[in-house]
């Protein structure tokens, strides 16, 4: 049987463990942290995971045509309202897996794992005005093909019908190509104080011509 063109659709449950794989794979600036973060479900269970969990109304994946997501695009329509979620529904069965840190991080996966117990970084006043935010990973097979593009259409718009206004993303600085996809998707940056290593990106959810017809990553 030949497999179908490569297209966006909704997420579907049987995706989960896919998207665990392409969130690790792609998870130190865009590129695989499977050797920095031995544990290879702790990113997932931060930065992709509790989105598909949560509001699969807002996942969409990348199918290759034979039923398999390539990438994804996933987030929250409310950012403090997510963070309570993950604070009482999402975090509560992955302490016994990674307890509390109990004194400062000393390596990566710890890094991460005091992330994954502070949800309410979250939440920030600069960010008040772009009340959603997104993650969006592609694996390398699918990048530089339009779907990145595709993606952010099928978010924006699911945002856009909920009433959602605007959206934002955190992104480490280091990952340069990252940041030219956002800018040329309309992305601006938000000024946040001492923002660390992440940049903070944001812009209105209306789809408009360029997203819809520019060149795509």
């Amino acid at each position: 049987m030949s497999s179908l063109a490569p297209a966006v659709r909704p997420y579907r449950p049987e995706d989960l463990p896919a998207l665990y794989d392409i969130c690790v794979r792609t998870g130190h600036q865009g590129r695989d942290s499977r050797q920095r973060y031995p544990d290879h479900d702790l990113l997932p269970s931060i930065f992709a995971a509790p989105y598909a969990v949560l509001e699969p109304e807002l996942t969409f994946v990348v199918d290759d045509g034979t039923g398999r997501a390539v990438g994804y695009v996933l987030g929250t329509a409310d950012t403090a309202a997510f963070v309570t979620a993950f604070r009482e529904v999402w975090l509560p069965p992955l302490t016994g897996r990674y307890p509390v840190p109990t004194g400062p991080a000393r390596t990566p996966s710890e890094e991460m794992i005091a992330l994954l117990h502070r949800p309410e970084r979250m939440v920030l006043p600069e960010l008040a005005g772009y009340p959603a935010h997104l993650h969006i990973d592609l694996l390398p097979e699918a990048q530089r093909r339009g779907h990145g593009r595709a993606l952010m259409h099928a978010f924006l718009g699911a945002l856009r019908r909920q009433g959602v206004e605007a959206v934002h993303l955190s992104m480490s600085t280091a990952n340069t190509p990252a940041r030219a996809f956002y800018d040329r998707l309309g992305f601006q940056v938000i000024a946040v104080p001492d923002p660390g290593p992440v940049t903070y990106l944001g812009r209105s959810t209306a789809v408009d011509e360029g997203l819809t017809h520019r060149p795509s990553s």
